[in-house]
């Protein structure tokens, strides 16, 4: 139902990862037509905007003289009632979907030992349910590769939840052991080389 010459285009001003494809997406293409839902359902059918955005899906053999014939699509559809114009009310879902994201993280772990009965007790471990969000996005992203947007469950338990060891030396000395052969080894040191200045360097 939409036009060939409805598409706008627009461009991120961050790119975007498209677990789909597999790669970063800094444009696309825009546009609406008018759409009747439920109506299945005897007197709820609601008539509103369908906002659709399309990415350009890539031909991976066009690198080897494999040329498309044709342009095709992946379709990304909104069903909404925002009274804001087409590429704003487009953008708003995108950032809608990433605070979705955040809420999930959060019901997933600390929000889940919410709400007490002391509203004080609330507000204080909501704030540090925030801060530490913040610190183990912060994490994630130094530890590199699939953490930089792994889930935070995922997070806690390749990069928190270490199976490691304490021994501890004279003179307050403390080594920490990891396991041989940790398949997150290099995730993890790639944090603790960015947190931790480098050993001081002895005298010849």
């Amino acid at each position: 139902a939409i036009d060939d010459d409805a598409w706008q285009a627009i461009e991120y001003p961050n790119a975007i990862f498209d677990e789909q494809a597999g790669c970063w997406v800094s444009d696309a293409e825009i546009a609406e037509t008018r759409y009747t839902a439920f109506t299945s359902k005897k007197g709820r059918a609601v008539t509103a905007r369908l906002i659709v955005r399309r990415v350009k899906r890539l031909n991976p053999q066009a690198a080897g003289g494999q040329d498309e014939l044709f342009s095709s699509y992946r379709y990304h559809a909104v069903f909404t009632d925002s009274p804001f114009h087409l590429a704003q009310a487009e953008e708003q879902h995108r950032d809608h979907a990433i605070v979705e994201q955040v809420f999930a993280d959060l019901v997933c772990g600390p929000l889940a030992h919410l709400p007490s009965g002391d509203f004080a007790a609330n507000a204080a471990w909501l704030t540090c349910a925030a801060i530490t969000h913040n610190l183990l996005r912060a994490t994630g992203c130094l530890a590199g590769g699939v953490h930089a947007r792994a889930r935070g469950a995922t997070l806690r338990r390749r990069l928190v939840a270490v199976p490691a060891r304490l021994a501890r030396h004279g003179r307050g000395h403390v080594t920490f052991r990891l396991p041989q052969h940790w398949r997150w080894q290099q995730a993890w040191m790639n944090v603790f080389d960015a947190v931790h200045d480098p050993p001081p360097a002895h005298a010849v």
